[in-house]
C-alpha cells in the first residue's frame, strides 16, 4: 500500500487516525502495531511473517545482550544478531546476484531462485540491526516489552522506505508521547507536502523519463531523461520521507529529517550530507567508524571510505550498476578530500556547476540496468556513437514539458519555504491567524490536486520500493 494512493488517504488512514484516538492511551501502541502489520500484509502477505521474526528475533538478542553485559557471551549474542540480520537481507535480496554472477564466471547453469523481494526489507533490517548494536555498546537499555519492540520496527509510516528511524531516537515517544492540535496539523501540513511531491511532480516527471526512454536518443532526450530523472527520484524519496514525518507528527513521534536540499550543495561531502541523511548517518555510525573512520594511517582510511561507498552502492540494489555508483561517490569524495576542496570552497559557483554535473552523471549509472547500458547513455549524451544532437520529437517533449522541469528546480531549493516564511513575516501579529486559514486551504488543494491525479492516472511508482 503506498502513501500516495486511494485506499492509503481515504481508507487506511482516516481508520487507524479514529481508532488510535478513541481508545485509551495504553492501548495506542498496540493499535499501531496492528494496523502496521495490516499496512504491510496489503502489500507482502506472506513476508508479514519474515518482519514479526525480524521483530521478535532482534527483541529476544537484545534481551539477552542485556542480561551477559560485559561478557563474551554479549558480544557472540549481538554478533548473532548482525548475521541473521545480514543473512536474511543477503538470502532475499541477494542470491539471485551471486548465482548469476557465478553462472557469468564459471559457465554453469545454476537456476535462480527468482525470490520476490519483501518490501522495505533493506530499511527494517538496518533498523533492527542498529536496535541490537546499540544495546551492545550501552546506548540504549534492551526493550524488556514485546509490544514496544514491535510497534517500533513494524510502524507503519517509516516501514517500508524510511528515514531509518533509531531506537533511542523515539524510545521514550515509544512509552509516551505529547499529542497536541498544532503538532497534528504540522503532520497534516508536512504530509501534504510530501503528498505533492509524490504525486505531482515524482509521478509527472517519472511519465517524461519513460516516455523519453522509449524514444530515439539524441543528445538532448539523453539529457532530459537525466534531468527528469534527478529531479524524480529527489521529489519521489524526500516526499516520501516528508509524508512519514508528518504521519509520525500525527501520531505524536519526531522522526529524523531525511533530505536537506541537497541540490543547492557546492561539494559531493555536502550533497551527501544533504541526501538521506539517515542511511549517510548509519554506515558512519556502524561501519566507517568501527573501522577507524580517518583516525588511521592514509592507506586505511582510503580502504575505509571504499568499503562505504561499496556497501552503500551494493546496499541500494543487486546490481552492478549499483556498486559501480556507489565507487563512482567514493573516488568524488576522496578526490575532493585530497585535492580541491579548499579550491571549492573558493569558487562556489563552479563548485555547485560541477557537483550538479557529477550527481547528474551519477543518477544516469543508478538508472541503467548494465555496465554496458552505463556507457552507452553516458555516451549518448555527448554525442558519441552516432547519436544525433536533436530531434523534432525531442525539441517537443522539452517545450512540452519545460514549465514542470522549471517548477522542479526551483521546488528543489529553499525558495519556495522563503518565500512562504516572508508573506508570513508581513503578516506580523496576524501571523497565526493567517497560518490558521492558509494552511487548512493549502492542505486541502494539494488533496484534491492528487486525488485528481490519482484517480485520473495509473502510473504511481515508488522507486525505492525495490530497495
Amino acid at each position: 500500500m503506498l502513501f500516495s494512493s486511494i485506499s492509503f488517504l481515504y481508507y487506511f488512514l482516516p481508520s487507524v487516525l479514529l481508532i488510535y484516538f478513541v481508545v485509551p492511551k495504553k492501548w495506542r501502541n498496540l493499535v499501531l502495531l496492528v494496523f502496521s502489520l495490516f499496512f504491510y500484509f496489503c502489500g507482502e502477505p506472506v513476508y508479514t511473517l519474515l518482519l514479526v521474526f525480524s521483530s521478535i528475533s532482534d527483541y529476544l538478542h537484545s534481551l539477552f545482550i542485556e542480561k551477559y553485559r560485559g561478557t563474551k557471551k554479549a558480544r557472540a549474542i549481538m554478533i548473532s544478531s548482525v548475521v541473521i540480520n545480514l543473512a536474511t537481507l543477503g538470502f532475499f535480496k541477494y542470491t539471485d546476484f551471486f548465482i548469476s554472477n557465478i553462472n557469468f564466471l564459471f559457465g554453469t547453469d545454476i537456476p535462480l531462485l527468482k525470490i520476490p523481494l519483501p518490501i522495505g526489507i533493506s530499511f527494517f533490517t538496518f533498523q533492527t540491526m542498529s536496535y541490537s548494536i546499540d544495546v551492545y555498546r550501552g546506548d540504549v537499555k534492551a526493550e524488556k516489552n514485546l509490544l514496544t519492540m514491535g510497534t517500533y520496527v513494524c510502524l507503519f509510516p517509516q516501514l517500508v522506505a524510511g528515514p531509518i528511524v533509531r531506537y533511542q531516537t523515539i524510545a521514550e515517544e515509544l512509552q509516551s508521547r505529547t499529542h497536541s492540535l498544532e503538532r497534528f496539523a504540522s503532520g497534516i501540513t508536512r504530509f501534504a507536502v510530501g503528498l505533492g511531491k509524490k504525486v505531482l511532480l515524482a509521478n509527472t516527471l517519472g511519465e517524461l523519463g519513460s516516455i523519453l526512454g522509449k524514444s530515439d536518443a539524441t543528445v538532448l532526450s539523453c539529457w532530459l531523461c537525466a534531468f527528469a530523472f534527478a529531479l524524480q527520484i529527489y521529489f519521489d524519496f524526500s516526499g516520501y520521507s516528508d509524508m512519514a514525518i508528518g504521519l509520525g507528527a500525527m501520531f505524536g513521534f519526531t522522526f529524523p529529517e531525511n533530505f536537506n536540499y541537497p541540490y543547492i550543495s557546492t561539494s559531493i561531502t555536502e550533497f551527501w550530507r544533504r541526501w538521506h541523511m539517515t542511511l549517510g548517518s548509519w554506515f558512519r555510525d556502524y561501519i566507517y567508524i568501527p573501522l577507524g573512520g580517518n583516525r588511521v594511517s592514509k592507506p586505511k582510511w582510503l580502504r575505509n571510505i571504499f568499503i562505504v561507498w561499496f556497501v552503500t552502492g551494493f546496499w541500494h540494489g543487486a546490481s552492478w550498476n549499483f556498486i559501480i555508483w556507489g565507487l563512482f561517490f567514493g573516488v568524488l569524495l576522496t578526490l575532493e578530500k585530497l585535492f580541491y576542496a579548499d579550491f571549492l570552497k573558493r569558487h562556489r559557483i563552479f563548485a555547485h556547476i560541477y557537483t550538479l554535473f557529477a550527481v547528474l552523471i551519477s543518477f544516469v549509472i543508478f538508472n541503467v540496468d548494465a555496465s554496458y547500458g552505463i556507457s552507452g547513455t553516458l555516451l549518448g549524451m555527448f554525442g558519441f556513437g552516432g547519436v544525433s544532437a536533436v530531434s523534432a520529437e525531442s525539441v517537443y517533449y522539452l517545450r512540452s514539458y519545460a514549465v514542470l522541469l522549471i517548477i522542479g528546480i526551483i521546488a528543489a531549493t529553499p525558495l519556495p519555504k522563503i518565500a512562504a516564511n516572508k508573506i508570513f513575516s508581513l503578516a506580523g501579529n496576524g501571523k497565526n491567524a493567517a497560518l490558521a486559514i492558509v494552511q487548512p486551504v493549502f492542505c486541502g488543494l494539494i488533496l484534491i490536486l492528487c486525488t485528481g491525479f490519482l484517480i485520473d492516472n495509473s502510473f504511481n511508482p515508488f522507486l525505492y520500493f525495490r530497495f
